[in-house]
């Protein structure tokens, strides 16, 4: 199941500005990940993983959009949008924060932690974009050692 349903495409147009997000990270030589929030229908932060652009291990895409947002006392009408499903670092401060749902670009390329999230009583949806997974996995291809140090030499998927 992916989570609840979409009235009119709106995820698939917020995915679509994380993803603009990951593209600025490839740009950039960083990893091609990006993340928005949205807070009742609107975007409130974007970010983008800038690990290598920042020299940060803990800057992944979804930290760097939770950074941006600023401090918030509730998140409870927040939805996180990310190209890539998160690792447990990620995934741990959305249940952290009491983000109640999470919009996730693909996750053929790294399974993340999905099943944690939706443990924890998040609402999650997985939309399987094919450009978030064809970037990700150029970027793999191509650059299987910052890939590696990012993912802490786990496997992918």
């Amino acid at each position: 199941m992916n989570g609840s349903a979409d009235i009119g495409g709106t995820d698939a147009a917020f995915l679509r500005l994380a993803f603009e997000q990951a593209l600025k990270s490839d740009q950039a030589g960083g990893l091609p990940i990006g993340a928005v929030m949205v807070e009742r229908g609107q975007v409130i932060a974007r970010g983008h993983n800038r690990r290598v652009q920042n020299g940060d291990p803990t800057a992944h895409g979804e930290m760097d959009c939770l950074r941006n947002a600023g401090r918030k006392s509730r998140y409870s009408d927040v939805t996180m949008y990310t190209t890539l499903s998160p690792c447990m670092m990620c995934s741990g401060t959305i249940v952290q924060f009491g983000i109640p749902r999470i919009v996730i670009g693909e996750n053929q390329n790294f399974a993340g932690n999905i099943e944690f999230l939706r443990g924890h009583g998040i609402d999650v949806r997985l939309l399987n974009d094919p450009d978030c997974a064809a970037l990700m996995a150029r970027f793999i291809r191509e650059r299987p050692e910052l890939w590696d140090e990012d993912i802490a030499g786990r496997t992918a998927v």
